[in-house]
């Protein structure tokens, strides 16, 4: 979700530039900084922008240049006036001395500066929001160039883990064997101790069907499955490959619980280096 845009529109001796840029987060954050003669358009901006982004921390900062004057700055004469009268009043009721200098006192008073801010039309609304769509069709092809490199770096992720679960069936019959192994090396060491054959062999069987892991290799081959077809399905997907990534996490993590075996938990550990970093990429994804 990250990316960044930049347009310009002109209109009226006026000069427009909208940046756009976007960060990583789980929903829409939008913050946008706009020149106060353009605050009423700051609400529309933000509909076009959550209708195309969807996601992201979003900055959006909007500046204009001109030639000509954009504001007018006013004195208010009366107001000055009157408060004059009300110092030169308070200073015969309090025997204080009247100001040497006041033009610096009246121009610090409470509203007697006043800006006026020229009403803009509606060609300058609409380079307004012309400037910004283009940003933001700037910020999107930007996303759309690093979508698919991100496809191609999942894909890849996604074929290693599948060649690493590939390679455990090979060992899983050793794997049984020792287990059973060294099951049968500990009651040997019993030596002439009575146990229940038959009870022990039961034990055995279910202790051996406990450390199967018949189901968490189906369970994480649906998974890869799951997350190839969901990145064929469009936008808006992001958070389902997160979840799917999760799932897949479970999995590998249940297969080094029951591994038992050293050449096992190799894979394991390798197929959690693919998953994490399909993780950290993931949040890239809308």
């Amino acid at each position: 979700m990250t990316g960044f845009g930049k347009a310009v529109a002109e209109v009226n001796d006026k000069k427009i530039t909208a940046e756009i840029k976007s960060l990583n987060s789980k929903q829409l954050d939008l913050a946008v900084r706009i020149p106060q003669q353009y605050r009423e358009c700051e609400l529309p901006l933000r509909s076009l922008i959550a209708a195309e982004l969807e996601r992201g921390k979003v900055d959006l900062i909007i500046t204009v240049e001109s030639n000509a004057v954009l504001s007018q700055t006013v004195i208010n004469k009366a107001l000055a006036a009157e408060y004059k009268n009300q110092i030169e009043s308070l200073s015969r009721e309090t025997g204080i001395p009247e100001p040497e200098d006041w033009y610096s006192i009246l121009l610090r008073m409470p509203d007697i500066m006043k800006t006026e801010t020229p009403i803009i039309d509606e060609a300058e609304k609409g380079a307004l929001t012309d400037a910004v769509n283009n940003a933001v069709k700037e910020l999107m092809a930007f996303r759309t160039q690093e979508g698919n490199r991100l496809e191609s770096f999942f894909k890849e992720k996604i074929n290693k883990i599948q060649q690493l679960l590939d390679e455990v069936p090979k060992y899983e019959h050793e794997r049984i064997e020792k287990i059973r192994s060294r099951i049968t090396d500990a009651l040997e060491k019993l030596g002439k101790e009575d146990y229940d054959k038959n009870r022990m062999e039961q034990e055995m069987i279910f202790y051996i069907e406990k450390l199967d892991i018949t189901e968490e290799k189906l369970r994480l081959q649906n998974h890869l499955d799951y997350f190839l077809s969901t990145m064929e399905t469009g936008h808006g997907q992001g958070k389902k490959l997160g979840f799917i990534s999760q799932e897949m996490g479970r999995e590998i993590n249940t297969l080094g619980s029951k591994a038992n075996h050293a050449e096992l938990q190799r894979i394991v550990v390798r197929m959690k280096d693919q998953l994490e970093q399909i993780k950290e990429q993931v949040l890239n994804i809308m």
